[in-house]
């Protein structure tokens, strides 16, 4: 049973490689996740790194909710319903993650809030997709549209190589090989070696607790809190 567990991803991730066109490392990037094991929250009072605050730790709840839920990594573009609109929760992308998190945790609609502050200041969002006006369905879905919002927020932290520096539930943005955007979620659980916090994040295989804070370049470091959010 557990060989046909494995065979099964590597049999869609060989299809995939036969009929997308993907950069070559997001496959790799993608067997790296499949072929590790799926790691189950450890229980936080046998395994702290910085104890969440409240509102810290109802976002880290569900983020890692969606471990063994959102199962697969799907990139497709999809018409959703506004405000409030998700994909099937079995599958999604990184953003998914921190979307899902949020409105789940805290009642936070990133879909409507970018959406609406694109309307607003549309130029001062990316433009690297050539879209002439919002797109609901998608925006809120991309790195850098949420590293934009974030910093009109104010919740901008510095970037560092120091552990210490990132605190359970802070939002951290990646970059990838063949420049790809990556985002997760600072949980306040250690890693086998004590040394850095595990993040929850979908890198190709579906939603995962994994130590992989510094495996790739850091282009953002948010921290969030209910105060950002008071008036919008």
């Amino acid at each position: 049973m557990r060989k046909a567990i494995v065979l099964l991803p590597v049999a869609v991730l060989v299809v995939a490689a036969a009929t997308v066109s993907l950069p070559r490392h997001w496959y790799a990037i993608t067997w790296q996740t499949l072929t590790s094991p799926i790691a189950a929250p450890p229980a936080a009072a046998q395994n702290p790194f910085i104890l969440p605050d409240d509102w810290s730790e109802a976002l880290i709840a569900s983020a890692e909710s969606q471990i063994g839920e959102t199962v697969s990594y799907d990139p497709a573009y999809v018409r959703i319903t506004f405000p409030g609109g998700d994909v099937p929760r079995s599958r999604g992308i990184c953003t998914d993650v921190v979307i899902r998190a949020l409105r789940d945790s805290h009642g936070i609609d990133l879909q409507a809030l970018v959406n609406r502050d694109m309307k607003r200041a549309f130029g001062s969002y990316p433009s690297k997709w050539g879209l002439s006006r919002p797109d609901p369905n998608i925006d809120h879905r991309r790195v850098p549209n949420l590293q934009r919002y974030f910093e009109g927020l104010g919740a901008v932290l510095r970037v560092s190589n120091v552990a210490s520096d990132y605190h359970p539930g802070d939002i951290v943005t990646w970059k990838l090989p063949c420049n790809l955007d990556h985002i997760g979620i600072v949980t306040h659980r250690r890693s086998r070696d004590g040394a850095r916090p595990l993040v929850v994040h979908n890198i190709g295989a579906g939603t995962r607790l994994q130590d992989m804070l510094f495996d790739y370049t850091i282009t953002g470091h948010y921290r969030l809190d209910a105060e950002m959010f008071g008036s919008r």
